[in-house]
This record gives structure tokens, sequence and C-alpha cells, in this order.
């Protein structure tokens, strides 16, 4: 009999250590690079005990998550892109996080005003310009400007950082002047819209185009990367708009999974995202600006210069994509 209870209470204590390691473990599925999300894991790990166990992808979140169901692992969501967020949003795979300190950390215009989705940075969708042209001030609608015909190189249109610009385009201008806008572009390109944005770069100084939309971060890896250096040597980078209403600015986030099975280590990695370390460790390896007031940007970035950013909410641009892709396919804008 007594050999029987020590048997039983045995895995009692075995079953116990097993719940107490799973609930010292965070999962999280990201589109963010290894090299930029591990050291801020690794840190967030040293500090809590809580074990981050990560899973990488390019594309098919929301899909893994919808055929996952109840039964995902997934606990904290990483995306690079608003249109992302709110793609994970409309197909209600989110669930709301009240955090104070989420909250405190991150302006009301870069998080949902449901508290679904947080910012964690910031990027700028810039204007690159030939150094040929000398300085010029430029804003979006420049781009559809006569003089420019034949000029402007772009990925494609339906890419989600392009998306969300012209999304920010109709929450300014409305749809038919966007549309507009769009043709004006359109006909303004040097050729097809191809490749990334680092391509752009690369054919201004190919001498292809004398203009290219690009977002920020990618001007500091071009010109930390020996090979890629000397396009970003052929180019300056332009904030737009800053004579009237700022630069379009994009975000990459987080969201907590609408099942998360270790909802509390989920809000602690989140809080954590978005303390001085973690918002100065993204500042400083991805080159991106930090939503947290008061963290420096790196000094490379730094002496790029101050700028005027885009205030509109991210939401109500958000709410504009669905029409900037249906522009998109009306003007042909990639064939």
């Amino acid at each position: 009999m007594l050999k029987k209870l020590i048997i039983a209470a045995s895995m009692l204590v075995a079953a116990l250590s097993s719940v107490a390691n799973a609930a010292q473990e965070v999962n999280v599925y990201s589109y963010r690079q290894p090299f930029l999300v591990e050291p801020m894991f690794n840190k967030f790990t040293e500090q809590t005990g809580i074990k981050v166990n990560v899973v990488f992808a390019k594309d098919g979140m929301a899909e893994r998550l919808a055929r996952e169901g109840q039964y995902s692992p997934a606990d904290v969501l990483l995306t690079t892109d608003i249109s992302r967020l709110v793609e994970l949003q409309d197909k209600q795979l989110l669930q709301v996080v009240d955090s104070k300190i989420i909250n405190s950390a991150i302006p009301a215009n870069l998080r949902d005003d449901k508290s679904r989705w947080f910012s964690l940075t910031t990027r700028v969708r810039n204007i690159y310009s030939a150094k040929r042209l000398g300085d010029v001030a430029l804003s979006y609608e420049d781009l559809a400007l006569p003089k420019y015909k034949g000029r402007i190189c772009t990925r494609s249109g339906k890419h989600p950082y392009n998306v969300a610009l012209v999304a920010s385009m109709i929450a300014h201008h409305g749809e038919a002047k966007t549309q507009t806008w769009l043709e004006g572009v359109k006909a303004n390109l040097a050729r097809k819209p191809q490749g990334n944005d680092r391509g752009q770069v690369q054919a201004i100084h190919q001498d292809l185009c004398d203009l290219a939309i690009g977002n920020s971060y990618y001007f500091g890896k071009m010109l930390n990367d020996n090979k890629q250096k000397v396009w970003a040597d052929a180019v300056n980078i332009n904030f737009p708009n800053q004579a009237n209403r700022g630069a379009h600015i994009n975000v990459s986030g987080m969201a907590m999974a609408k099942y998360a099975p270790n909802q509390k280590n989920a809000l602690a990695l989140m809080e954590f995202l978005v303390s001085e370390q973690a918002q100065q460790m993204y500042a400083e390896v991805n080159m991106e600006y930090p939503v947290r007031a008061g963290v420096k940007r790196s000094e490379l970035v730094a002496s790029w210069g101050d700028f005027k950013a885009d205030n509109l909410s991210l939401t109500k641009i958000a709410k504009h994509r669905k029409a900037a892709l249906m522009l998109l396919d009306k003007v042909q804008f990639d064939l």
C-alpha cells in the first residue's frame, strides 16, 4: 500500500512539475527576423525565467492561426506592417489586451482604439532621390507630376507597404483624387513595379530612374552593407510632405492571439517589448524609430535629421486598406 502511495505521489509531482514548466513558456509567431527579435527574447528570458518559443514565418500567419483554431499554441504575434495587423483583426484572431504599461508607452494614434494590436516601432515611407537632382523637397503628390514621366521606380503596388501608403492617400484626399494620383504615378514609372525596396535604390544607382519609394530603415541597412553601400551613396533620403501633413509612417506591431494558452506570460512579454530597454534594442539593431517617447534613435538614423510625421491614426488608415487594393486593381498599377 505504502509503495502505491509513493508511486502515486511521484506521478503527481511529475505532473505538477510539467504544468509549472509549461507555465514558464510563451509562444511567439513572428514575421520579424531572428537577428532582430532573438536578442530581446534572450534578455526577457534572462530577467523573467520565461522561455520564448518562436515560429518564424514570411507569410501565412493568419491562415495558420485560423486553421489551428482553439488548439493553437500561439500567444504573441509579431508583424511588420499595419495591413497584417488589420488582417489578423478582421479575421477575429486577436484578443483585447488591457495594460496600463502598454497604453502609457504607445501613443494613441499608434495602437488600436479597441486595444487589439499595438505598434512597436515606426518606419517612414520615404522618397529616395538621385543625388544628381540635388536637394529636393518632395511630396507623395509630386510623384504624379508630368516632369517625372519615366523616372520613378517602385515595388509592387500591392505590397503591404504601398497599400498602406495608398490607404493614407485615400484618407486624406478621397478615392476619386487618389485614383487620379495613382494613374499619374503609374504613367511616370520607369518600369513595371518589381523587386524590393532596396532594388529601387539600386535602380537609381544604375540610372534607370530618379525617384523611388522605400522604407527608411533600408537606407541604414544598405549603408552598412559593403555591396549595397554604393547604391545608398547614390541617393538622398527625403521625408515627404514636410510642408504640410508630414511623412506617412508605417509600423511593426504586436498582438495577443485569440486562444493564447499562456496569457500571463504573453502579457509580460508584450510589456517588456515596450520597455525602454527593448525599444532601444529595436532602434539600434534595425534602425527603426522607437514608439516610446524618450528612447534615442540610433546614431545613424539620427544623422538623417528630424522630420514631421503624419499623425493620422493608423486605425483610420487601416479602414481604407480594401479600397486601396481595389484602386490598385482598377488602375492596373502592376501591369
